[in-house]
């Protein structure tokens, strides 16, 4: 799955990240501050906003690219805008979890780590949330669903799909 850069709509972004490195670009250790500055900027790591990063600091693209992917705080795609996240925990996982998550996937049609082509929804796998008395427990932004059975997926994505 791929998301279309679109470098009119991100011009005024554009120039606050060159801004940015341009203060960053003499000090040691300036890739990682000018990454998560990029991320903040644009939500992810495209590999467009990844050369501009390379050309301004003249750090090689593999290198970025590197960094980006071993660091679990950059994304390489748009997170959606409701970020779904699903409990495996072992309390979780033992009450059926991965269940939850084949449902999710099944009705957005997207594996875990992806975003729908709308961007409307991101699908994580979390670790242990520490609501295990309400296992399996999913999130969406910020709200919390516990004592989950897969028949509740369905109305929980709809609710956030008519917002």
């Amino acid at each position: 799955m791929s998301f279309e850069f679109n470098w009119k709509e991100n011009e005024a972004k554009i120039n606050e990240l060159r801004q940015f490195i341009d203060e960053k670009k003499l000090t040691k250790g300036a890739l990682m501050p000018v990454m998560h500055k990029a991320q903040v900027i644009f939500g992810y790591l495209p590999i467009e906003v990844q050369k501009i990063i390379s050309e301004e600091l003249n750090v090689p693209l593999s290198e970025i690219y590197g960094v980006a992917t071993f660091y679990s705080q950059f994304t390489l795609i748009p997170s959606g805008e409701y970020t779904i996240g699903v409990c495996l925990g072992t309390a979780c996982y033992v009450k059926g979890a991965q269940d939850i998550i084949d449902k999710i996937k099944k009705e957005l049609n997207i594996e875990v780590g992806q975003t729908t082509p709308d961007k409307k929804f991101s699908l994580q796998a979390t670790r242990c949330i520490g609501a295990c008395g309400l296992a399996p427990v999913l999130t969406v932004n910020e709200d919390v669903y516990g004592k989950l059975v897969v028949q509740d997926v369905t109305g929980i994505i709809k609710k956030y799909m008519n917002k």
